[in-house]
């Protein structure tokens, strides 16, 4: 049996905001990062629509991008003593994902973040609060999917937690908050957003719901993300869009390997924190070239080029087009093509990287590649990806 699940209600478009005057409740807390939604203004809209609701709001502040397991913990302290039964997120992944996490500890006091690590495994949810994400970023979609990543810094891993407890009720999508990106972020998240859809889609967990919203994402990040990077204000809107219906397909479809390794790299060297979505990136062309072994997921890499626009005779041809088209994008935005190029110490990397290979084996995503890999595979794909070579194993 399969299931396919979404928040109960998006609301997309500009000006959507004033959808907060019509929630009903009694009291709301507004988990935001670290400044930029205040700057915009937009923290103060959210505040005041939701009081004209009849809402009491109170402010958790500062969510550190890639949020961190304490920052979790001070905020599901924070839920327990004001008891609110709406939690709004607002802003880039990291405070939605923190957010997500803080809900469940507040729910239940009692459980531990190994409890959450193992996926699937939330307590029931809603029994305090309901969740409303704003996302103001385009790439992680956090707001329509049952994923979290938190970051234990002691140990240098960040761990995607999955559950359906915890996709949003409601979410939504202004491109007005997406406007004020910078431009990396821009490219960052546009990237994510395009591995987000092109994972879905090759995902053992494919299915006929999950396929038509990749392909579409995908076709919408080839058109719009070049513009949206250049800061066109209808190819940010278009963005905004895209990178949600690619969190829907992979919400249900989940991910690969790409995610396996961005999540085990981005906080593990000291020579460079690696943002997830440049990560993605960098990683994404050398895993096609991996997966593209296995015939069936060579036809599904073959079968995204064709609805892109690119030409090839055979499914190789194509799949190599593919790649090319993604390469040519990383040049244009600005992103490495390999992590000796981002700035990782060579050193650094060869004492480290068997452990993170082991380490991205075992995450969360893996099983859902469209081909299986080992640890000592991995090692041999990341030292591709440090080196810049032809992946042909």
């Amino acid at each position: 049996m399969a299931r396919f699940t979404l928040p109960r209600d998006i609301y997309y478009g500009r000006g959507t905001l004033d959808v907060l005057e019509t929630i009903k409740g009694k009291r709301a807390i507004v988990v935001v990062g670290g400044g930029s939604m205040k700057r915009f203004g937009f923290l103060d809209k959210v505040t005041e629509r939701l009081q004209k609701a009849g809402m009491e709001v109170r402010l958790f502040e500062n969510v550190e991008p890639d949020p961190s397991v304490e920052t979790v913990m001070r905020g599901a302290e924070a839920m327990r003593e004001f008891q609110p039964d709406w939690i709004v997120a607002m802003g880039g992944g990291s405070p939605i994902d923190a957010a997500k996490a803080m809900w469940a500890f507040y729910e239940y006091p009692e459980t531990t973040f190994e409890d959450l690590i193992t996926p699937f495994n939330f307590p029931e949810l809603r029994k305090k609060a309901r969740f409303l994400a704003i996302p103001s970023t385009s790439g992680t979609a956090t707001e329509v999917t049952a994923f979290s990543v938190i970051t234990d810094y002691a140990k240098g891993i960040k761990y995607p937690l999955a559950d359906f407890n915890i996709t949003p009720d409601i979410a939504i999508v202004d491109p007005e908050l997406a406007e004020t990106m910078p431009q990396k972020l821009t490219a960052h998240t546009g990237m994510d957003a395009l591995t987000h859809a092109i994972e879905a889609y090759v995902s053992t967990l494919n299915s006929p719901f999950t396929d038509p919203l990749a392909i579409k994402a995908i076709q919408m990040v080839f058109e719009y993300l070049p513009a949206s990077f250049d800061g066109d204000k209808n190819a940010r809107e278009q963005m905004h869009y895209a990178q949600c219906l690619a969190g829907m397909a992979f919400s249900n479809a989940l991910l690969g390997i790409v995610h396996s390794m961005a999540h085990k790299t981005g906080a593990a060297f000291s020579t460079g924190h690696i943002p997830h979505g440049c990560a993605n990136a960098i990683y994404l062309p050398y895993v096609i070239q991996y997966n593209a072994k296995n015939p069936e997921a060579e036809a599904r890499y073959a079968t995204i080029a064709r609805y892109a626009g690119l030409e090839g005779k055979t499914d190789a041809e194509l799949t190599q087009a593919l790649c090319e088209k993604i390469n040519a994008f990383n040049v244009k935005l600005g992103i490495p093509k390999t992590l000796r190029e981002f700035g990782i110490d060579e050193k650094e990397f060869k004492e480290k990287i068997a452990t993170i290979a082991e380490l991205a084996v075992g995450d969360a995503c893996t099983g859902s590649n469209p081909r299986p890999i080992t640890p000592a595979e991995m090692e041999r794909l990341f030292t591709c990806i440090y080196y810049g070579e032809k992946v042909d194993f």
